[in-house]
């Protein structure tokens, strides 16, 4: 039996009332100048950070495959790739200027395939992984670090990954890939 909740006279006019209202609202936004708009949506809106990870390939590895990560600083596990946009900067051009400026590998963004999911929304820490994958071969790849931002990089077989940072961990789930690859709770 499918009961339908009884609302009162005064409940349902108070509905309708937010209807109209919020239809005048809408109203009124939709006539102010398109900057006023983009202001007023920048004001309530929550801010999100975004970057941008390269999920990188050995080309001439066979089997499982191996995955380029680097250690950074305090070094305690490995992760991929990655950093923020500069203003203006699109995304691909982001990923490649970050690949070349932590791990010395030059590609360019023609050489970036958006993965599938291209961006994974962190919602609790606030921010946008935009993703892209590439594969190079690795014995023409002369890996280069800075020491201060990366203290290393290196190929890892994809079947015997390093101990991970738990960002990089769960962000390799996405891809089947890692400790995380079988437990989609993780992805939350």
């Amino acid at each position: 039996m499918n009961q339908r909740p009884v609302r009162s006279q005064a409940s349902r006019g108070s509905i309708a009332a937010t209807g109209r209202l919020r239809a005048l609202g809408f109203h009124v936004f939709y006539r102010l100048p398109t900057g006023m708009r983009r202001r007023l949506v920048r004001l309530a809106m929550p801010k999100f950070i975004v970057g941008a990870v390269a999920l990188v390939r050995d080309s001439e590895a066979t089997g499982g495959g191996r995955l380029l990560l680097l250690r950074q600083p305090p070094g305690v596990g490995w992760s991929l790739p990655a950093g923020l946009l500069r203003r203006h900067e699109t995304a691909v051009a982001g990923c490649a200027r970050e690949l070349f400026e932590e791990s010395g590998v030059a590609l360019s963004a023609d050489d970036l395939t958006p993965a599938a999911p291209s961006a994974l929304v962190h919602s609790r820490g606030r921010w946008v992984d935009v993703v892209f994958e590439a594969s190079v071969p690795a014995s023409e790849v002369t890996l280069r670090v800075d020491g201060a931002e990366v203290l290393e990089a290196a190929w890892h077989r994809l079947d015997n990954l390093p101990p991970l940072t738990p960002p990089t961990a769960r962000l390799l789930s996405f891809y089947g890939i890692g400790p995380y690859a079988e437990y989609p709770e993780v992805r939350r």
